[in-house]
């Protein structure tokens, strides 16, 4: 248990759910964070060397559906008070990817022996948290159901570029009825700090995806036949973008496992 955690039991407070789930990422766990923490805003994560750091940030802003800022760490500094007081990016993950030249070098459950004092930690939005909305309003998410990591593909709707930061938007996807599924753009729509509407609603071919029950990431749902894949952008698009620029070193999470934060969802609607 953190300083923090043990504060708040001694005191009396209740310890948050979020903070719950940081605390289990330091213990070892490593699965989906999907329902995991409902009401609480998850992340997704990429860490930089400063020298390429104002490339990205800029590379978030011409490209703000897959890659929503909603934190940043100071240069050197693992953490983000002001999305947990006792947050720390280098073991909050549930599991890591550590990339070198482009390919996956390894996927550790923290990064303290990866962490350099010239790193930048950007958390981008994650479409986790709207689905608490989604659930409200009645609507099935397939991928929770099944206790599996939600599907998301690499498509052929090109990001805008900014200095090596180039290559394809990647999407996750969510099968629904039709009527839920015009409900579910409704809904999402006032969450554009996590991504917003969907990009796309059925013919993933459209798109670029040539097989559905494949996922680039993630783990294939079924469809059936009677429903509309419905997709929206994801922030494991960095991680495709580092891929394509064989960047010489960077981190990400490993997709589906994500940073849950001390935010509330709620916090992030728009209306």
């Amino acid at each position: 248990m953190t300083v923090f955690a043990a504060a708040q039991r001694s005191q009396g407070e209740t310890v948050l759910p979020s903070v719950e789930a940081r605390l289990a990422c330091r213990n070892g766990m490593a699965s989906t964070t999907a329902g995991v923490a409902n009401g609480f805003v998850q992340g997704n994560l990429a860490i930089l060397p400063e020298k390429l750091a104002g490339a990205f940030h800029r590379f978030c802003q011409l490209n703000p559906k897959p890659c929503p800022i909603i934190g940043m760490s100071d240069v050197g500094d693992p953490r983000i008070p002001a999305l947990g007081l006792d947050l720390d990016i280098r073991t909050d993950v549930p599991r890591y990817r550590v990339w070198r030249d482009g390919e996956v070098a390894d996927e550790p459950t923290d990064i303290m022996n990866y962490w350099r004092d010239d790193l930048v930690a950007f958390v981008l939005g994650c479409s986790f948290s709207f689905e608490e909305a989604l659930l409200d309003e009645g609507l099935p998410i397939r991928h929770i159901e099944q206790k599996v990591r939600v599907p998301m593909y690499r498509t052929n709707i090109a990001c805008s570029p900014s200095g090596p930061f180039q290559g394809p938007m990647v999407v996750s996807m969510r099968p629904f009825k039709p009527a839920d599924a015009i409900r579910a753009v409704q809904i999402t729509s006032r969450f554009p700090s996590v991504h917003g509407a969907p990009v796309h609603l059925g013919h993933p071919h459209s798109i670029g995806i040539k097989d559905i029950a494949k996922p680039d990431y993630g783990d294939p749902v079924p469809v059936a036949a009677d429903e509309l894949p419905v997709f929206w952008a994801c922030g494991v698009t960095p991680q495709a973008v580092i891929a394509n620029a064989k960047l010489p070193f960077a981190i990400t999470h490993a997709p589906g496992l994500m940073l849950v934060t001390d935010l509330r969802n709620k916090q992030l609607a728009v209306l």
